[in-house]
């Protein structure tokens, strides 16, 4: 897999659907979020779109084979088509060898020992609980596209977020919905304070239902997406993305009888983690994160996939 696509998703993934001869796309909106410039994506390739509401194809972008059905149904026939018509195994090609070496020059960079702590260290710290029992929601923001492009899924179904509406507030209900329906699995919500500012409410339910979520808090002062866009689209005019350092989420988390835990350093971030699971109870973990750190690579709005903003274009540091 090559991860996420789109305006915040991974250089391999951009450069393979940029530089492919065939796409097939499977429940797939084609929002501008996915396409970048219309005009000019994935150029080369012939297009098949399965989505089992024909509203869907052609409905921004042309397709060369439009199937309608559900996606199940129609890949089963598919796989059984595409094996009547093989004479032979496909073996590694050349486009199989471009890929793997993107897969390696692009791989997200996790290591991170500096403070503030950066973003990537939490979720290195997070993908440590990742089994085929733990489903991860996500708030809006930054805090979701890291989650997106940093953690490693196992099962479909328990990455849950709000791609379509951008929905501020939605990964921390989102989460109790999950752990109510699957209790026996350890259930994290990747948060940000803006979002969890919203909804964060909520924990009076956890408590009072006994509803042990873990919400990890991405805590850099801001609206940290919103703060972004202003500096590199924008001229760094910010304008209503401070936030600051109130709440105190550890003491709002307390004050609701749940459990709470801030952290500043990286080398924190594993043991709060394993004391929030260990407690038994809805959880708050603050961590205290780089304000300064980009989502990257992403796209200008309207822009092409493979024209991505990286941190070589804004002189920042890589590691």
């Amino acid at each position: 897999a090559l991860g996420m696509a789109g305006m915040h998703g991974r250089k391999a993934a951009n450069l393979a659907i940029t530089e492919c001869d065939l796409l097939i796309a499977i429940g797939c909106r084609f929002s501008d979020r996915i396409t970048g410039s219309i005009e000019h994506f994935s150029p080369e390739s012939k297009k098949i779109h399965i989505d089992i509401d024909p509203s869907e194809i052609g409905k921004n972008v042309k397709v060369d084979i439009p199937i309608v059905g559900d996606a199940r149904l129609v890949l089963k026939n598919l796989i059984k088509i595409i094996e009547s018509k093989l004479k032979k195994k496909v073996t590694e090609t050349e486009w199989h060898k471009k890929i793997e070496e993107y897969k390696k020059e692009f791989a997200p960079f996790y290591d991170y020992d500096t403070k503030p702590i950066k973003q990537q260290r939490v979720m290195k710290e997070v993908n440590k609980l990742i089994d085929n029992k733990t489903i991860i929601t996500t708030e809006v923001g930054q805090c979701q596209m890291w989650a997106a492009h940093y953690l490693t899924i196992r099962h479909p179904r328990t990455f849950i977020s709000s791609g379509g509406l951008g929905t501020m507030g939605f990964g921390f209900p989102a989460a109790i919905g999950a752990k109510i329906a699957k209790p026996d699995y350890k259930v994290i919500d990747i948060a940000s304070e803006g979002s969890f500012l919203m909804t964060g409410q909520d924990l009076a339910t956890c408590v009072i239902e006994n509803i042990p979520v873990v919400v990890v808090i991405l805590n850099n002062g801001y609206l940290g997406m919103v703060k972004q866009w202003q500096d590199l689209f924008y001229g760094k005019r910010r304008a209503y993305t401070y936030l600051g350092d109130i709440p105190n989420w550890e003491k709002y988390a307390k004050a609701f009888r749940a459990f709470g835990i801030t952290v500043d350093s990286p080398d924190a971030i594993e043991d709060a983690l394993k004391e929030a699971i260990d407690s038994g109870k809805p959880s708050v973990i603050d961590i205290h994160v780089d304000p300064d750190e980009y989502v990257l690579p992403m796209i200008r709005p309207g822009g092409k996939l493979h024209e991505m903003i990286e941190k070589d274009h804004l002189n920042l540091p890589k590691k």
